[in-house]
């Protein structure tokens, strides 16, 4: 049994004899046999090519790298090696070997010479363990076996789920946090004074949302939505955001301990990279030189220039999503169904919503494409590297296709569009949308509502449903041959069955980690940055992961093919953009209550205009009296001449003022000093709110060591052990 382990297969298409493509698999596989590597062959609808390194290969890498291979690694049942190591060291080796006519097996992939290459998920017993417990629904609520599998999938795979995990447990605390704020906002749904006040405006007539057939309205008709928007923007949300920036900063503090103590255990705390990849070249090729550092100023500036074409490229996109937004305001404002008229500014927000789902499924395609071009200009020296400045690239890119629009919506929404009688207009015709009526949150709260749920919902079932689909087509497709006359005891062959099987499973690629953890960092950038509009967010995370981390283990155990397993000792570059993601999520909540918010204004009014200040009342609401005060007045005859004036709203004179939200002088329309005043306390609270937030975040970094004392104390005694051992084979007489 020990002789049918088999390291890597290799599947080719059976090519005509004498064809260019035969004789270049050939030469490929003369080359590993030349390297002492055992290869059968098993043909059926496609050559199979089971390879198996020789012994002394692994004998090197022992030697070379003395006890770097952690203890616990499953080991094989014909090697002392962990699986795990073995399958690594095969895949350099099979990725390296260079023909005589200087092709390497990608581009021997590339020229359709081979179809694929894998290892093989193995009948053992850690990978039986993994199934009955770790890939399966019903394990949804327990710990995951982090162990279990690093001996299948390495400890890269490994890192991801103790990391997936950690984050995930953390998020039901801002989860709870979250669901506390926003039951809190139910409790006192009614009970706002601002609320209160428009809800009992019945006199006051607001100005047209529209130029052609929107009609005068009242303030009291967006008395619901005034509720829902007291709902998530009050005291409560200042605070909660405080909490998240907090939450950030300790998540990413504790898992780096929590990274420290499970890498010690694995032993590679102090791994080097480096000299592993150097003796990965050293094995493959006695004579290989190591690839120098390099550094081109000028085809840093080439990427550098590209990269911020593309983000003025995805710029542009959002900018062409704020146009859609304004036509779509102004075609639903004339439709012949009066719900959609009425909804018009809603109807456009919502769509615009999924237009930009769809945006983002296409551009994160787009993205990657682009990543990859510019690394492959940059030539960077290892695979380590590639992937670093792939993982910046592609985040980067991501983030401005995710986020472009919302930082939009956030804070320049109604904030750029003018005032009634000077609109601003695109092309001439279309003016900017407004924020709705009951406050421009509750826009950006829409948006990121429609967008989370469509990207945690939809994206997890086309997740799971695409590679389940093409699992159940490639087994259709490629039905077993049937054995006829002399060939019953090819098909009696035990490897048959096996091999057929895994190639039946759906390919990965070396970044199909990669794609999990960028879903995660994104998810997370939605849970931090824009949390104090969606308090919702961190539960709606929650529950995602919750599935995630199974959804993932399924995919993994049963419809693709085994991950070529990578040796790591952190998340890597990672780790860099949380950090950044958490720096951002200061500046992003801050600018959310700063100027999205109606907390300064209503503060500002409270302790400068109210009842309580004039007149030292103290019993009433301070905030009484903020909504007359945050109207402007505006006269009809000052209306543009192209805009088609409405007829009055029964009940009410012709010549009666409009009103709309802003603070502007009713003779000039120049800004009043009210205006000055909540402007400058804008910026104040946001100077302050990212000091406190990221002093806060500073001590919190102090306060929690990355490493635990008992793992310094570990190495401590090492190198007082190891300082003892060579003083006595220095001066035995003495010790």
């Amino acid at each position: 049994q020990d002789q049918e382990k088999w390291d890597f297969v290799l599947v080719s298409d059976i090519h005509e004899v004498g064809s260019e493509k035969e004789i270049k698999r050939k030469k490929f596989l003369e080359e590993l046999s030349k390297k002492g590597f055992t290869i059968k062959k098993i043909e059926d609808n496609k050559l199979f090519y089971g390879v198996r390194a020789p012994k002394h290969i692994f004998q090197k890498y022992q030697w070379l790298l003395g006890k770097s291979n952690s203890r616990r690694s499953n080991p094989d049942v014909h090697q002392d090696m962990p699986v795990t190591t073995r399958i690594r060291i095969v895949n350099f080796i099979l990725q390296n070997t260079v023909t005589a006519d200087l092709e390497k097996l990608d581009d021997l992939v590339k020229k359709k010479v081979f179809e694929a290459s894998f290892p093989l998920h193995e009948k053992e017993e850690v990978r039986e363990i993994l199934k009955e417990k770790w890939a399966r629904w019903r394990g949804i609520f327990h710990h995951q076996p982090i162990e279990k599998i690093r001996c299948y999938f390495g400890e890269k795979v490994a890192l991801y789920f103790a990391w997936l995990g950690w984050y995930t447990r953390l998020l039901g605390f801002a989860a709870v946090a979250g669901l506390l704020v926003f039951v809190i906002g139910i409790t006192i749904f009614s009970s706002s004074q601002v609320s209160k006040e428009i809800c009992e405006a019945n006199t006051t007539i607001m100005c047209p949302l529209c130029d052609q057939k929107c009609p005068f309205w009242l303030l009291s008709d967006t008395c619901t939505y005034a509720k829902v928007t007291h709902m998530i923007d009050n005291e409560g949300t200042v605070l909660f955001a405080i909490f998240m920036a907090i939450w950030a900063t300790v998540f990413l503090e504790l898992w780096k301990r929590q990274r420290a103590m499970v890498v010690t255990e694995w032993d590679l705390y102090r791994w080097d990279e480096e000299e592993e990849e150097l003796a990965l070249e050293l094995i493959n090729n006695l004579q290989h030189e190591p690839r120098r550092y390099r550094h081109s100023y000028f085809r840093s500036t080439v990427v550098l220039l590209l990269a911020l074409l593309m983000i003025i490229v995805l710029i542009g996109i959002a900018h062409a999503l704020v146009v859609y937004r304004v036509v779509a305001t102004a075609l639903f404002s004339q439709s012949e169904l009066e719900l959609l008229r009425d909804q018009a500014n809603l109807a456009a927000v919502v769509t615009g919503a999924v237009l930009h789902y769809i945006t983002i499924l296409i551009m994160t395609w787009v993205n990657r494409k682009v990543a990859l071009f510019l690394c492959d200009l940059e030539k960077p020296r290892t695979f380590s590297q590639r992937e670093n400045n792939f993982t910046v690239k592609v985040f980067t890119f991501q983030f401005f296709t995710n986020f472009s629009s919302l930082i939009y919506i956030a804070f320049f929404l109604g904030r750029i569009n003018g005032r009634p009688g000077n609109y601003v207009r695109i092309a001439g015709k279309w003016r900017l949308e407004e924020c709705h009526p009951s406050g421009c949150i509750t826009d950006l709260f829409t948006q990121m509502a429609i967008i989370m749920v469509l990207k945690q919902t939809i994206s997890n079932i086309i997740e799971y449903l695409v590679p389940w689909v093409k699992y159940k087509l490639c087994k259709k497709k490629h039905p077993r041959k049937r054995s006829v006359f002399g060939e019953e005891e090819e098909a009696e062959d035990p490897c048959k069955r096996h091999w057929l099987s895994n190639y039946e499973l759906n390919e990965v690629d070396r970044f199909s980690l990669f794609d999990e953890f960028l879903e995660m960092v994104t998810q997370y950038s939605f849970t931090t940055i824009f949390v104090a509009a969606f308090p919702l967010a961190p539960l709606l995370a929650f529950c995602n992961n919750l599935f995630e981390i199974h959804l993932d283990a399924i995919k993994m155990m049963r419809l693709h093919r085994r991950m070529v397993p990578r040796k790591a000792n952190d998340i890597g570059i990672w780790l860099q953009v949380l950090e950044a993601i958490g720096i951002l999520a200061v500046i992003g909540n801050g600018l959310v209550i700063a100027i999205t918010s109606d907390f300064i204004p209503v503060q500002v009014y409270k302790y400068t205009y109210s009842p309580c200040v004039r007149h030292n009342r103290t019993d009433l609401d301070c905030s009484t009296g903020y909504i007359n005060q945050s109207l402007s007045v505006f006269r009809i005859q000052d209306f543009e001449p192209h805009t088609k004036v409405p007829e009055m709203l029964p009940g009410f004179a012709r010549h009666q003022i409009q009103e709309y939200r802003d603070y502007r002088n009713h003779d000039d329309y120049n800004y009043t000093v009210q205006f000055w005043h909540v402007f400058a306390a804008r910026l104040a609270f946001l100077i302050l709110f990212e000091h406190v937030a990221l002093c806060v975040k500073l001590i919190a970094a102090w306060y929690i060591p990355d490493v635990p004392q008992g793992v310094k104390n570990k190495f401590l005694r090492k190198k007082h052990r190891d300082l003892c051992e060579k003083l006595r084979w220095v001066m035995p007489q003495e010790v």
